[in-house]
Parts: C-alpha cells; sequence; structure tokens
C-alpha cells in the first residue's frame, strides 16, 4: 500500500448549466424511455455513457434532419437560430437547456450584428456554443482561437470584440490590448463565465497544496484543456486522466499527497472513483 493522503477540490465538478441539463435529462427519462439530445450532452464520455443507459440517444445535425414528432434536448452549449427553425418543420418538442449565459451572449451579438458592428469572437473554431454564437450572424461573424491568427494591419479600423464562456479572462484581455496597441479600436465584451473563469485562481490555489495532482477530463472538453494548464503551469506533477482506469501507480511514491480537480464538464463521482482507486493502491 502507498498510503496516499487524497482529496477532491470541492470547487470543481459541473458548472450550472451543466447541472441544469443533465437534470432536466433525468427528469425526462424518468418519465419516458428515451429523448433525443442534439450532440454529446456534456464533453465527457463516461457521464454520456451513464446517460445512454437511461436512454438518452445522442444525434447529430444530420439525424436532426429525418427525425420527426419526437422530444430533442438542446445542450447548455446552446444552438443557432436553424435549429429552432428545423423542429418548427419537423415538428420536434425542444427542451432547451441551453446556459442562461450563453443565451445572454447570443442575445448580444444578435444585437450586434443587427447594428452592422465587425464582430471577431475568440473562440474554438467549430465548437458547439461559437456554432451557436455564429448563427447569429448568419456565419458573417470572425471566429480565433489565437491572437496569431489575425494580421492586426489587415483588420477593419474599429472591431467588436466577444468571447467564448468558457476562454480564459487573462487571454481575453491579453488579445483585447494587443489589438488596442496595434491602433485598432476595440469594443470589449468580456462574456466569459465567472464560475468558469474563477477557477484559474481556485486551482492555482489548490494544486500548490499537493505534491501530485491528478486532473479529471474528457478529452473533448476545451475547459478541461485549459483548467489542466493551469494547474500543470503551477504544478508540473499533474497528470490528465478520463477516468481512474488510466491512473498509474508508478506516478506516486508512498505517502504523497495527492489532489483531484476536474473541468465543469467532468462529474464529481467520476473524481470520486478516482479517489477510491488511489487509495487502493
Amino acid at each position: 500500500m502507498l498510503c496516499l493522503k487524497v482529496d477532491i477540490d470541492n470547487n470543481s465538478g459541473f458548472c450550472f448549466g451543466v447541472v441544469y441539463a443533465i437534470e432536466m435529462a433525468e427528469d425526462i427519462l424518468d418519465e419516458q424511455q428515451h429523448l433525443y439530445c442534439l450532440g454529446d450532452i456534456v464533453h465527457n464520455d463516461e457521464e454520456v455513457r451513464r446517460l445512454e443507459k437511461k436512454g438518452l440517444k445522442i444525434i447529430n445535425h444530420d439525424d436532426l434532419k429525418n427525425l420527426r414528432n419526437e422530444k430533442v434536448l438542446i445542450r447548455a452549449h446552446g444552438e443557432p437560430p436553424s435549429t429552432y427553425r428545423r423542429a418548427l418543420e419537423n415538428n420536434l418538442e425542444l427542451i432547451d437547456a441551453s446556459c442562461p449565459v450563453v443565451l445572454k451572449l447570443q442575445n448580444r451579438i444578435k444585437n450586434s450584428y443587427d447594428k452592422e458592428e465587425t464582430i471577431y469572437i475568440y473562440g474554438k473554431h467549430g465548437h458547439a456554443e461559437v456554432e451557436g454564437l455564429m448563427g447569429q450572424t448568419n456565419q458573417n461573424a470572425i471566429v480565433f482561437q489565437d491572437i496569431s491568427e489575425l494580421d492586426t494591419t489587415q483588420l477593419p479600423k474599429s472591431i467588436t470584440l466577444y468571447s467564448q464562456t468558457t476562454k480564459s479572462t487573462d487571454k481575453f484581455y491579453e488579445i483585447t490590448n494587443i489589438l488596442r496597441n496595434a491602433g485598432i479600436e476595440v469594443n470589449a465584451n468580456d462574456t466569459i463565465c465567472r464560475q468558469v473563469s474563477n477557477r484559474d485562481k481556485e486551482l492555482r490555489d489548490f494544486a500548490s497544496k499537493y505534491d501530485i495532482i491528478l486532473f479529471v477530463s474528457g478529452t473533448k472538453s476545451s475547459n478541461g484543456k485549459v483548467l489542466y494548464g493551469v494547474c500543470k503551469d503551477r504544478n508540473p506533477n499533474t497528470y490528465f486522466i478520463s477516468s481512474e482506469k488510466e491512473i498509474n501507480p508508478d506516478w506516486f511514491a508512498t505517502g504523497n499527497t495527492v489532489g483531484i480537480c476536474g473541468a465543469t464538464s467532468t462529474p464529481m463521482w467520476l473524481m470520486e472513483n478516482v479517489k477510491v482507486k488511489l487509495l487502493s493502491l
């Protein structure tokens, strides 16, 4: 036995938007045998598999075109207007679990678009939330993941800048300053979810308290990649795992202190499984 001392970060786990979507799905699945969900309800394969066993059926937009007279859950990431039009055409009942923070952002971008502002979005190309945001602009906004994608000498003199809700606050303001220093007038809209962004500081504090950190997250989670980087910067002995099955006993020595934390898409039950596994080593 390695006799590890193991703690779980109480601030890790689902954000309120994901909790809302999953609770809504479970309530419906308790009443009926199945429920369709447009895209993974959360970017965590373990949680998706748990809900699929209860009857959740994950579909994509191509599947949606052929679906009729069914209930379909809209996950926390939100959807573009075209999805709602499709639902009307196909007599689909949408169970809208879009995160309120995302919906507010969609509305702000739509207002900017209606005012004919030049819109740039700091976000991940192809991400579900970003696709929903682009839909508010009829695909006319510019999305970039890193400032290096933009040629500041060729940008308009004035732009309106938004951010995907799960991006780094520090990075957003760094980008804003770079653009302004290049002589561009930037109407910067900090639309990052504070429940997500506040975890940066919380995780830095948490990661510094332990010999080893296990960061638990699905590989599809953008938020997970960002927060893993935060932990790794503070504590080089940080390992990314998706479940307890990926734990390598060679990472640990007798008496190590181990901190377990995760993304906003990581269920608490999964982190608890990791703790149980560690205590058995």
